[in-house]
């Protein structure tokens, strides 16, 4: 297995780790939402490869402080294929970026996780790699006008 930026060809693949996930989508939406998040600088997509297949995915962003000096990078998303789960893939995409981080200058690594019972067990995987549950997320829906 090897882990290697996001490209175009990897849509296929991530339309299945998309529905993994609990996020089902199709080809054309994917690949348009991918091309959006490429276009933003301090946005990040790797996969985990292996016999040719993406088999696991790491989306990440820079987030930079107003209240001092420096940055940290926040993990947006994290799957792996369902039939591969506990295979190791999930861990090398976190060394990986955790090593990509640290070269870049990052104080942290942070994510945000839902409160379901099904993330139970990604809680558990986040916390057994050194993540402590530091505070809340606060969120506010917001009707998009046109």
């Amino acid at each position: 297995m090897f882990i290697r930026p996001y490209e175009h060809q990897d849509v296929e693949a991530v339309v299945q780790l998309m529905a993994d996930l609990g996020y089902p989508t199709n080809i054309e939406a994917l690949s348009a939402r991918m091309e959006k998040i490429a276009s933003v600088e301090s946005c990040f997509t790797f996969v985990a490869v292996r016999d040719g297949q993406a088999v696991g995915l790491i989306g990440c962003r820079d987030i930079f402080y107003y209240e001092e000096d420096g940055m940290v990078v926040q993990i947006s998303l994290l799957v792996t294929k369902q039939s591969e789960q506990g295979s190791g893939i999930g861990t090398a995409l976190v060394a990986y970026i955790e090593q990509w981080a640290r070269e870049r200058g990052a104080s942290a690594l942070y994510l945000t996780s839902g409160i379901k019972e099904s993330r139970k067990k990604a809680h558990a995987f986040y916390e057994a790699r050194g993540f402590d549950i530091t505070g809340y997320r606060f969120v506010k829906k917001l009707t998009v006008q046109e």
